[in-house]
């Protein structure tokens, strides 16, 4: 009899103890954008950090900590304590790239716990205007009957930019020497100009000096027509390259170790924000194509993107000196 009151009293405190412990969150949270003011991954954190202040009742606050191509801001979360508290604006290059072309302080999978994908950043195949081809298959024909003839333009070696167009000419059946540029801004600069072939870049980099009239657009890498470069067509469709659908992506993540209440907590909150038509709006505007996925799905799919990635570096001998 003693034994059994003495459960019962043990069961009850646990019990008690459980319901006194107060729900996440009761503080401040921090978002942490590995990158400068401005930049995508910087804009897209600020309008997730804003809402998830309204939706969970506590103040998020953006936190920028460029560097190190968005690695010292992604080790930061890494090493910070697992407890919900802080996230990471996540992006493809730090998570999925960085870390098969050299050594990072952190690692992905034994670090992170993804908690949702937010969208896309679909990129384009773009030449400056003089450029002798009228469409995607021309552009291709006249690459494909040059081998070694013509360049391409990235924002650095190793960059998602870099990777996905070499992916692209691998596809393609392309033989192309590679220009590296210290950014976006500079290599699109210098295709408008003809001293490069072409590019493939982000929507952001690439549309307004579409619609300025400075460089012609050829197709999205994404394997769907997109809102954001409106009659556009995808290179899947008018190349026939069957699941040719790629894009840098942005989410959030956690330090790993961060109780499942907690994520599932965080989760339930990008869902919501997620169906916002507010937030859909204000995403579309700084040139995000929207594609949620819960933790699980988004897990699934960083293994893809990491085999894909992982596949284009080594069939294209891609190093970081």
């Amino acid at each position: 009899m003693m034994r059994r009151l003495t459960l019962l009293i043990a069961a009850l405190t646990l019990s008690g103890a459980a319901l006194a412990q107060p729900a996440y969150p009761t503080r401040t949270l921090r978002a942490v954008i590995p990158w400068p003011p401005g930049q995508a991954t910087d804009l897209v954190g600020r309008v997730i950090a804003q809402k998830l202040t309204e939706v969970l009742g506590q103040p998020t606050v953006p936190d920028n900590r460029a560097g190190a191509g968005g690695m010292i801001g992604t080790d930061f979360v890494a090493k910070a304590p697992a407890d919900g508290y802080t996230l990471l604006v996540a992006s493809s290059g730090p998570v999925t790239v960085n870390p098969l072309l050299q050594k990072t302080p952190y690692d992905v999978d034994r670090d992170f716990v993804p908690v949702a994908m937010i969208g896309l950043s679909p990129y384009v195949l773009v030449t400056g205007t003089a450029f002798p081809a009228t469409n995607a298959r021309d552009i291709v024909a006249l690459l494909k009957a040059n081998p070694g003839k013509y360049t391409f333009a990235s924002s650095g070696t190793g960059a998602t930019a870099h990777l996905v167009a070499e992916w692209f000419n691998m596809r393609a059946g392309l033989s192309a020497t590679h220009v590296p540029y210290k950014g976006s801004a500079a290599a699109l600069t210098d295709v408008a100009g003809g001293q490069v072939a072409y590019a493939t870049e982000t929507v952001a980099a690439t549309m307004p000096l579409v619609r300025a009239g400075r460089l012609r657009a050829y197709g999205i890498t994404l394997g769907r027509p997109s809102a954001l470069a409106p009659g556009i067509e995808p290179l899947a469709d008018s190349l026939n390259l069957p699941g040719f659908d790629v894009g840098a992506w942005i989410g959030i993540m956690v330090a790993a170790g961060t109780p499942k209440p907690v994520i599932d907590r965080l989760s339930a909150a990008m869902h919501t924000i997620m169906q916002s038509p507010d937030v859909r709006e204000r995403l579309t505007g700084v040139g995000l194509e929207l594609n949620y996925l819960g933790a699980d799905d988004f897990a699934k799919y960083l293994k893809e993107q990491q085999g894909r990635f992982a596949d284009i570096i080594k069939r294209g001998s891609i190093k970081v000196e």
